[in-house]
């Protein structure tokens, strides 16, 4: 670069100058610009011309041209997840293998702390608390005695050994995500091991305490992992909830079996099914007219209220702002909270829709599986032998039923509560079948009504009347006194 500066601009378009060197790290130029508008710089990157620039590299290979303008960009407040390779002398390991080790660390773990990391896993390896006995010959006296010999650490170019340099953290570093490379060598220092030790421990010890032996992100070491674990709690405290509805139904439904109960559910007992499981057959309409249809409806109903007004725009709102994605700590943490909420469910009722409307509830346990699924319906059709698929909503959309003995229907295909499946026939399937019964004759001449009671209208003449009242009130002014006159009302005469 011929100039010898770069342009840093913040959210606000306030400017700064930073001198560089070539051999300055972007992740330098971001401290210094933060520092001189008052931002923490853990909080920010740097974007030019669009495009995210490697804070880890340095100015001469960045790509950047004279007097650069760069963008500071605000970052998501949870740490991210970055690969990191250690690299260890040839002598520290026998076998040439594990002379790369390799774990994953989220963005804000200090170099100390990988170092432990990787101590941990494996015992037979020591990289902070080396000693080497003094070998020189001018102080006699301290022959044989213990010196410390300090890790150092080689990144794109950067040499770190001291104490404070081993406090920085990958984010300091520049590394925010993917992958990087760390190699490690040792040093020897002029300073006894015993008083390395209690320097190490004044360094580290608030950071060990707090960290702990640096456990990865995916056992959960960093707070915002803590963090987005209490939100999922909360998630997962909703979520464990039975469900009340079939997925998959209407509204109108589903307020209708929460309200109303079933009159038969006591006095018709289940029917042993194929494989021995409990059955409940349920006849598809008598009318062709659906129920709801031939109710007299209020078209005062489908006028929304202020206070619907007022939560749509304010959803409306919400919807339109700008929210970041979740960080890859945030996602496993959330797959795994769905993961632990699967686990607890032992048994979904399931509701079979057949294509000719009857309907077939039994339950399935952890343990049965999609091709389970397929060969129960398969043992309740008149027709065996003709080709179907089953089907069911998802929070994604409609989706097939696989037909897989691998795949379980509660741990793998998230199956909970109620849940509505449909069967359909395939092509190919014969004409007898698709106009004949779809249920074989022992378990169709066990289907029953289901009666849904009427919900009856609220009567709102009460609530017509008073604000029929309250409009008179305020068109009068509000005072019904006989014989009264407001005082903006003056006649000719008498004042």
């Amino acid at each position: 670069m011929s100039s010898s500066h770069v342009v840093v601009i913040d959210p606000r378009a306030r400017r700064v100058t930073v001198k560089v060197t070539p051999a300055r790290f972007l992740s330098d130029v971001l401290k210094e610009a933060c520092a001189k508008l008052g931002l923490e710089a853990g909080q920010y990157t740097l974007k030019h011309n669009k495009k995210n620039l490697d804070l880890s590299c340095p100015i001469r290979l960045s790509g950047l041209s004279s007097g650069a303008k760069l963008e500071l960009i605000q970052i998501s407040h949870s740490p991210s997840v970055v690969t990191v390779a250690l690299q260890v002398p040839d002598n520290e390991v026998c076998d040439p293998s594990k002379v790369r080790l390799t774990g994953k660390f989220q963005s804000t773990t200090s170099l100390w702390l990988i170092l432990r990391k990787f101590e941990s896993e494996a015992p037979s390896m020591n990289f902070t608390a080396r000693g080497t006995p003094q070998t020189s010959n001018a102080n006699p006296g301290a022959a044989g005695r213990l010196y410390y010999e300090t890790p150092v650490i080689h990144a794109m170019g950067r040499e770190l050994s001291s104490f404070g340099d081993m406090q920085m953290t990958l984010r300091d570093l520049g590394f925010n995500n993917g992958s990087t490379l760390l190699r490690l060598s040792f040093k020897p220092t002029e300073k006894p091991l015993e008083e390395a030790m209690l320097e190490i421990g004044q360094y580290f010890k608030d950071v060990e305490n707090t960290e702990g032996d640096s456990r990865s992100p995916t056992e959960g070491s960093s707070s915002a992992a803590n963090v987005a674990g209490r939100h999922s709690e909360k998630a997962k405290t909703i979520g464990s909830q039975p469900q009340e509805s079939y997925n998959g139904e209407s509204s109108t439904t589903r307020l209708m079996e929460e309200k109303t109960p079933n009159p038969e559910a006591s006095a018709d007992e289940p029917v042993v099914g194929p494989e021995k499981r409990l059955i409940s057959v349920y006849a598809p309409p008598s009318n062709s007219m659906p129920q709801a249809a031939t109710h007299t409806f209020n078209a005062a109903d489908y006028e929304p209220t202020i206070d619907q007004v007022r939560a749509h725009q304010a959803h409306l709102s919400f919807t339109a702002q700008n929210r970041r994605l979740l960080s890859d700590a945030e996602l496993a943490t959330k797959q795994r909270a769905a993961e632990e909420r699967l686990a607890k469910v032992s048994d979904v009722e399931i509701k079979i829709r057949y294509p000719d409307q009857m309907q077939l509830v039994s339950k399935f346990t952890s343990v049965d599986t999609a091709a389970s699924l397929y060969g129960f319906v398969r043992s309740t059709l008149k027709y065996i032998d003709e080709p179907f698929s089953l089907s069911y909503t998802s929070p994604k959309g409609p989706k097939t039923v696989p037909r897989d003995d691998k795949v379980r229907l509660i741990k793998d295909l998230g199956f909970e509560g109620r849940m509505l499946v449909n069967v359909a026939w395939d092509e190919g399937t014969s004409t007898q079948a698709r106009s004949a019964g779809a249920l074989k004759e022992l378990f169709a001449r066990t289907a029953r009504e289901i009666k849904v009671q009427e919900i009856q209208a609220l009567q709102a003449a009460e609530e017509q009347e008073k604000r029929e009242g309250k409009g008179k009130e305020r068109a009068t002014g509000g005072d019904k006194r006989e014989g009264f006159r407001p005082k903006w009302l003056k006649f000719p005469g008498k004042k």
